[in-house]
């Protein structure tokens, strides 16, 4: 049974994805239909990637009965309308990080699932990597002891991405990049939920973080520290150090190749991508893709890798750093925490 899936937007995330999913038996995998705002653009992604319908708007992809599942790739604020079209739509959907602006919209999205019975999973694709299976199984072993520190850190020069910097468009270290260090410290906490949350930063003139440290204690005296800019480039290495040994990401901790396991180093290399790629290491997307195969195929609406309840705790955390900050967005105005 092939899982057919429909592209939401085309933009270079969702380029990078779906070169990823060529990198899967096509007998698998079938990219169907794309669609974006502009005909053009969409026609433009289709036939550069081999697509056999473009649309111009959002709704006529929602309308397409061949269509099992939805990548969404679009921008920030746009995915709690967008996905919530598709789920409405009776469609199953994968939704880029972050799941939405805040927690009210993340409850939105978890609500709208359950009543249509869809399949819904926040596209975190840190976590179906090989080497971040393989650092869950070195845990529940118990190989490097109790974990008591959890560092992580991930920046990116990216001032002069207006997406990045730009209140209305979701912009913010945060929201953009920090949310993959507290994704592992919760993934690496197996989803504990925090017993204090301290966060740190300074803020650009729009409005949104240009830098931000978060810090995250669990009951057993256990501590995270997470570190996000996208102001400058940082060594993005993570390290779980635990009371028998160490496990290390040294570099591109978001979508990780390498892993060194008290001293060893093993790597997980990736396939080859068959078209120029935005990202690095975007072929890596390949396993998000077929977590949400295999979740279908067994009729499930949710992954245990990334539940439901991980997004919402991730959210909560990071609408509490934002407070403490001081990132407002135009989408807290119904419920704002910070009057």
């Amino acid at each position: 049974m092939t899982t057919k899936w429909g592209i939401c937007s085309a933009g270079m995330i969702s380029h990078d994805f779906t070169v990823a999913l060529k990198t899967l038996p096509p007998g698998d995998h079938q990219v169907v239909a794309v669609a974006a705002r502009d005909l053009g653009r969409a026609q433009e992604f289709a036939k550069k990637h081999n697509i056999p319908k473009a649309y111009g708007n959002y709704e006529e992809l929602a309308k397409d009965p061949e269509i099992d599942v939805v990548y969404v790739g679009n921008i920030h604020p746009c995915h709690l309308p967008v996905c919530l079209l598709y789920m409405n739509a009776r469609k199953n959907v994968l939704c880029e990080k972050p799941f939405a602006m805040n927690s009210m919209e993340v409850q939105g999205l978890i609500a709208s699932a359950r009543e249509n019975n869809v399949f819904l999973m926040e596209a975190v694709w840190t976590r179906f990597f090989p080497a971040s299976r393989e650092i869950s199984r070195v845990l529940s072993q118990g190989e490097v002891g109790e974990v008591k520190v959890v560092r992580v850190e991930f920046g990116l020069p990216l001032l002069h991405v207006p997406r990045a910097v730009e209140n209305e468009l979701g912009g913010g270290a945060l929201l953009d990049i920090g949310v993959y260090c507290l994704q592992f410290a919760l993934m690496v906490f197996n989803g504990d939920r925090p017993e204090s949350i301290q966060a740190s930063g300074f803020c650009l003139d729009t409005g949104v973080d240009e830098a931000m440290v978060v810090t995250l204690t669990f009951s057993g005296n256990r501590i995270a520290v997470c570190i996000c800019s996208i102001a400058v480039q940082l060594p993005n290495e993570a390290l779980i150090v635990g009371t028998k040994g160490q496990i290390r990401i040294p570099r591109h901790m978001w979508c990780p190749t390498t892993l060194v396991v008290n001293g060893k180093e093993t790597q997980y290399p990736l396939p080859e991508p068959s078209l120029p790629v935005n990202f690095p290491n975007s072929t890596g997307m390949r396993y998000e893709a077929e977590e949400v195969r295999q979740c279908l195929l067994k009729g499930l609406k949710e992954s245990s890798r990334m539940s439901l309840a991980d997004s919402a705790l991730l959210m909560e955390v990071m609408d509490e750093a934002r407070r403490q900050v001081g990132v407002w967005y135009s989408q807290d105005v119904p419920r704002d925490p910070y009057q």
